[in-house]
């Protein structure tokens, strides 16, 4: 089976991480007083910065399986599923290496903050989760795509069971995955829902990519199925209800929020899949092959990971709505010039870690001999 290349995937990842840019810069510098949800340009912003994990997870679960499945059709998965849960061990990895402050720890102030647990981990856990559903099926496509399909499903409707799930019995460092009270940004569920959705839309991909007007009607399937879920499933959802008079689906209907989030994920897979014969060789392409320089950057110079001193220290909740603008251009810029030019691929970072964990094992070989 031929599959095409998706130069789509690389546009909305380009999209996601300038969205997330400029969302972190004016989140966390904007003076709160200006957060005015009644004005238009807030609403717009509002908007984007919601839609732009979602996004994230959801586009990371597609490529990753697309490629595995690519992988397979050549007989090379095995070595992509070892570099995949290499990679998920990786960000893992990097998300708690970003929160180090190592003047702090020299100062002895080891802060339960390295614990929390952000976007990276929560990924990275997401492609094993997603790498371990493909081994259970990978003769099976069929049903990979069912299964996929359905723990998305189960991730979404389940949330009011785990909404407010304690934890404390356990370590944080296990908790913070699965509850937010302990300051975690991003948890597992229902964040790797996104990502087997993504999976889902990867195997109809491999699958049918190939076939004639497939473009045609997956823009459509993309519009449809959005607007469905951004309008319709809470409706859906109470009449649901009423009808089988099970409790949860009540609760999931009162809050509403993931299938829309999902709804308009998709929307904006639609808008770029139809302009992907535009995007080809375009900048933002490249910039979506960049998305863990980016992001690594843009969190050192905002968050002040390993020092502990950046923007954040500096003008917390201090600038007017221009100033938050223009400065988040040019921190968009500034932080692409650094991954292009000094950060030159996300190689890089794979490249460095690796050496560092080689590093480790000559010493570990040669105090054991």
């Amino acid at each position: 089976m031929k599959a095409n290349r998706l130069f789509f995937i690389d546009a909305v990842r380009a999209f996601a991480i300038l969205m997330m840019l400029q969302g972190h810069f004016i989140d966390t510098l904007l003076n709160p007083i200006y957060r005015d949800s009644s004005n238009m340009a807030f609403q717009v912003w509002h908007y984007f910065r919601g839609i732009t994990a979602p996004t994230f997870f959801t586009i990371s679960g597609l490529v990753f399986l697309y490629l595995l499945l690519r992988a397979r059709d050549k007989g090379e998965d095995k070595f992509r599923v070892k570099k995949g849960i290499y990679r998920g061990l990786l960000l893992i990895a990097i998300g708690y290496m970003l929160r180090i402050d190592f003047f702090g720890w020299i100062r002895g102030d080891f802060s339960s903050y390295f614990f929390v647990v952000d976007v990276l981990q929560c990924i990275g856990l997401s492609l094993i989760l997603l790498i371990l559903c493909y081994v259970l099926l990978r003769k099976h496509c069929k049903l990979l795509s069912l299964l996929l399909l359905v723990l998305g499903c189960l991730c979404f409707l389940t949330e009011p069971l785990y909404r407010s799930i304690d934890l404390n019995h356990i370590p944080k460092i296990f908790a913070n995955y699965l509850t937010k009270v302990n300051g975690s940004i991003f948890t597992i569920l229902p964040w790797f829902g996104f990502t087997a959705f993504g999976g889902f839309l990867a195997t109809i991909f491999f699958s049918h990519v190939h076939r004639r007007r497939f473009r045609l009607v997956t823009i459509l399937s993309f519009f449809i199925t959005g607007f469905l879920l951004i309008d319709c499933s809470g409706w859906l959802f109470m009449k649901l209800h009423y009808w089988f008079d099970v409790q949860i689906l009540k609760e999931v209907a009162y809050y509403n929020y993931l299938f829309p989030r999902l709804g308009n994920v998709l929307l904006l897979f639609g808008v770029f899949y139809g302009a992907e014969p535009f995007l080809k060789g375009l900048l933002i392409g490249k910039i979506g092959q960049k998305t863990l320089s980016i992001y690594v950057i843009h969190f050192i110079i905002i968050f002040g990971s390993f020092t502990g001193l950046g923007l954040k220290h500096f003008y917390l909740k201090a600038l007017n709505p221009t100033q938050a603008i223009l400065g988040a251009l040019a921190f968009i810029v500034v932080v692409c010039i650094i991954s292009f030019y000094y950060v030159k691929t996300n190689a890089f970072i794979y490249n460095t870690v690796r050496r560092l964990i080689k590093a480790i094992k000559n010493k570990s070989q040669a105090f054991k001999d």
